[in-house]
């Protein structure tokens, strides 16, 4: 504490340069002449003789020691670019120090760069109007785009007289545990939340999906709410959700990784043509067609039952926080968000990870027969399956004989107790002990379609074998659907890279009698796979959602395991 303390320029240390100045020569004298019976300054002072004694040689008598500098005599501009590169948590508890590091801290600039650096707020307050990014540009490219000029006068707020230090404690800090990617509550649907600092706003975002069933199309997204600062010191929570333009909100932090929305004026929910004109364009938004454009009764009930059912929810909203799966070099692709093709349900969001060697896709948005947050395929890495010649492929008989053989098998194990074994739960066990899915090893080897030993039995050389044809190179083998199954989108990859067995859950309306039932799993490159659902008949293309997303990885590979038994125990 006394080498704090002379290093600072307080305190009882005898080489304190203001108690110094404040005395006279001859007291100044005695107080030099005081023993110092620190031990740690001894030892410093001890080691900085020998280090001196060492750089000058031959040079007799004892080096002069350093001069002391204190911080509070530090030039002001050097104080700001210390105090600017420390976090924006700790300001606060620096500025109860000294009165001096109080005033320094109103220094805007330092506000300026927290905001930049922890939140990536670029935006100048004082030259928004100037350089030509107005507010009304800001709003509108951002917001709402259908709102006229000239009501940004009522909605804006007021740049000119606000600080960065008000935007970084009252509106930054305070909603910062609400940042990243959530899940709205709503029943078997589900939705993603991303909730970023867009600019001066905080904003709430709702992904969804292209129109179906164009799965390749970039996502769609619209305001569901948003933060700002409309005064000094108060932060504003407005709804964003109708047609009417911002109107009052709340937000309410319920727990930790949950959160709720309400709306205090529905009224700007409500168009003037009543519950048919809303229909009519949540279809054009949802859909991107007309009621009368659809033919399929089936997928016209189905529209209604969820609009129905989604706008009891346009006032109150709940949201639980999720984390976007771990990556690990030896996962098969890179893990992420897909946009998945579902039947009359649409297009839905697909969560893939990698559970050692198990990959599985769990529903981020869900329908009355699978809800989101169930796992709605589960692939096993372990069993590659040899698809047959492209004629062959054709018929639909020729693969499922194909795929139940693999299922036989898996069976067989699971009873032999080397299910269990080999399943490697999470990524708790050593990535080291598992085969990579990509380099197939022989430890897993399989039967080929025409029944001799392959991948999943025979002899090891078998597996090496199968490895080096150009399908388990990565190169691509020709790839057909079998006649007979349905595909929502026809446009799919000609080529794959390799397939595996897989179980996808299919289930009654409202999740009744669910079960799991066998697939195939086609891996098709880095953005794109597909599954083969053989009780349905039917092909479900997936596309990776090309987005990037702050504050969504998870702390830990449990976080995100106990982050999806959450969400699947939620709709069980």
């Amino acid at each position: 504490m006394a080498v704090c303390a002379r290093l600072c320029g307080v305190g009882p240390s005898r080489g304190c340069r203001r108690r110094q100045q404040r005395r006279g020569p001859a007291e100044t004298a005695a107080a030099d002449s005081e023993p110092d019976t620190d031990p740690e300054e001894e030892r410093i002072e001890a080691s900085a003789a020998v280090l001196a004694g060492v750089g000058g040689g031959l040079c007799a008598g004892p080096s002069p020691p350093p001069p002391r500098c204190s911080l509070l005599e530090l030039p002001p501009e050097l104080l700001v670019e210390i105090f600017a590169s420390l976090p924006g948590t700790d300001l606060p508890s620096l500025a109860q120090v000294c009165t001096k590091f109080r005033r320094i801290l109103h220094t805007d600039t330092i506000w300026r760069r927290r905001c930049r650096e922890e939140y990536g707020v670029c935006e100048n307050l004082r030259k928004l109007e100037i350089t030509g990014v107005s507010c009304r540009d800001v709003y509108a490219k951002r917001i709402n785009p259908r709102v006229k000029s000239g009501r940004f006068v009522k909605i804006l707020p007021d740049y000119e007289h606000m600080a960065y230090r008000d935007v970084y404690t009252c509106l930054l800090h305070r909603y910062r545990h609400i940042l990243g990617l959530w899940q709205p509550d709503i029943g078997p649907y589900g939705g993603l939340l991303n909730v970023v600092v867009d600019g001066l706003f905080i904003i709430g975002w709702m992904y969804l999906p292209p129109h179906d069933p164009h799965v390749d199309d970039p996502m769609r997204f619209k305001p569901l709410f948003r933060i700002h600062l409309m005064e000094r010191k108060a932060a504003t929570v407005e709804c964003m959700y109708g047609h009417k333009g911002p109107h009052h909100g709340h937000i309410q932090i319920v727990k930790k990784d949950e959160f709720s929305t309400k709306c205090n004026q529905t009224d700007h929910h409500r168009m003037s043509g009543g519950r048919q004109e809303e229909f009519r364009t949540w279809l054009r938004e949802e859909w991107g067609r007309t009621l009368e454009d659809i033919f399929h009764e089936h997928m016209q009930e189905l529209i209604l039952m969820k609009f129905i059912y989604t706008s009891q929810y346009d006032n109150c909203l709940t949201y639980r926080r999720i984390y976007l799966p771990p990556s690990h070099p030896d996962d098969l692709i890179k893990p992420g968000l897909f946009k998945g093709t579902y039947g009359s349900h649409g297009l839905e969001i697909v969560m893939l990870s990698f559970h050692g060697r198990r990959a599985r896709g769990t529903k981020i948005t869900g329908d009355p027969n699978i809800p989101a947050g169930q796992q709605t395929v589960e692939i096993d890495l372990r069993h590659r399956i040899q698809l047959p010649d492209l004629e062959n492929q054709r018929n639909f008989n020729e693969l499922s004989r194909i795929v139940l053989e693999v299922r036989e098998r898996v069976r067989q194990e699971q009873q032999e107790g080397g299910h269990e074994a080999g399943e490697g739960r999470g990524r708790q066990g050593p990535r080291e002990s598992q085969p990579s899915p990509a380099q197939p090893r022989a430890e897993a080897p399989s039967k080929g379609p025409d029944g001799t030993p392959g991948e999943d039995g025979g002899e090891p050389g078998d597996a090496v074998a199968v490895a080096e044809q150009p399908a388990q190179c990565g190169q691509g083998q020709p790839f057909v659907l079998p006649v007979g199954v349905s595909s929502r989108n026809e446009d799919y990859p000609r080529t794959c890279r390799m397939c595996f067995y897989g179980t996808g859950l299919i289930a009654g309306h409202g999740f009744t009698s669910p079960e799991r039932t066998p697939g195939v799993f086609i891996l098709f490159d880095e953005d794109r796979f597909g599954f083969v659902w053989l009780e349905l008949k039917s092909f479900s293309l997936y596309s990776r959602v090309q987005a990037t997303f702050r504050n969504a990885d998870a702390p830990s590979p449990q976080a995100f395991d106990e982050m999806l038994k959450n969400i699947q125990s939620l709709t069980s």
